[in-house]
This record gives C-alpha cells, sequence and structure tokens, in this order.
C-alpha cells in the first residue's frame, strides 16, 4: 500500500529522484548536476531571474522546481526542490536584494501548475 513512499524517499529520507540532482553555489558560479549527471552552471553575475514552477505532480512526482535565468533571459539552470545541497542555493537567491518571500511562500503552498517569479535583476 504504501509502496510509492518507499519509492520517494530514501533511507536517509532525500526525497527520490530529486535528491539524484545536485547543486552547488561556490564562488561565482551556480552549478546543477541532473540525475543523468549533466552539467549546467550560470555565473552569478549572469543571473537575471528566479522563478519557481510548481505542478501537480506531488507528491509521486518533482512537484516544486526552481529555474534560473541567465543574461539572455532563458533559463539556465534548472533543479527541482530536494536537490542534494540546495540549502547553499537556497540561501544564496533568498538574500538577492528585492527577493520576494511572499511568492516563494505562495509556491510552497501550490499543488497546481502555477508559476511564482521570486527574483529579478533590478
Amino acid at each position: 500500500m504504501f509502496r510509492w513512499f518507499s519509492q520517494k524517499q530514501n533511507m536517509r529520507g532525500a526525497l527520490m529522484p530529486e535528491s539524484k540532482w545536485h547543486v552547488e553555489c561556490d564562488g561565482d558560479v551556480l552549478r546543477v548536476t541532473d540525475d543523468q549527471g549533466g552539467v549546467k552552471q550560470l555565473l552569478k553575475s549572469d543571473l537575471t531571474g528566479a522563478i519557481i514552477e510548481t505542478n501537480d505532480t506531488g507528491p509521486w512526482g518533482a512537484d516544486v522546481w526552481w529555474l534560473l535565468f541567465g543574461a539572455d533571459d532563458r533559463v539556465a539552470v534548472a533543479y527541482p526542490q530536494g536537490a542534494t545541497d540546495e540549502d547553499a542555493m537556497l540561501n544564496y537567491l533568498m538574500a538577492l536584494p528585492g527577493f520576494d518571500h511572499t511568492q516563494m511562500t505562495e509556491a510552497m503552498r501550490s499543488t497546481g501548475n502555477a508559476v511564482f517569479p521570486v527574483w529579478r535583476r533590478g
């Protein structure tokens, strides 16, 4: 009956498959390694916006995604909430001047398909 739960979390309580993604926020670079080992990165100086996108696949699917936009105003990196080491990235983003904590709170409450702009370079 609860087989889906054991598939969604590993033994340490990490979300699966979200925890197969790895995010890094080191020095001047924001880096995401996806669940297949593909790496994308964005210079912090090129970051122009951040959006949280939610969908209705939870709790079985990755239903909260962070989308970070580059200098060309296109998504440069994206990762699901629950990615390994996401705390450093989240702390960095939340400290950006003008970060919209209200929008982030609304995104965390969302159970549908929606987009929440949380930061835009001023």
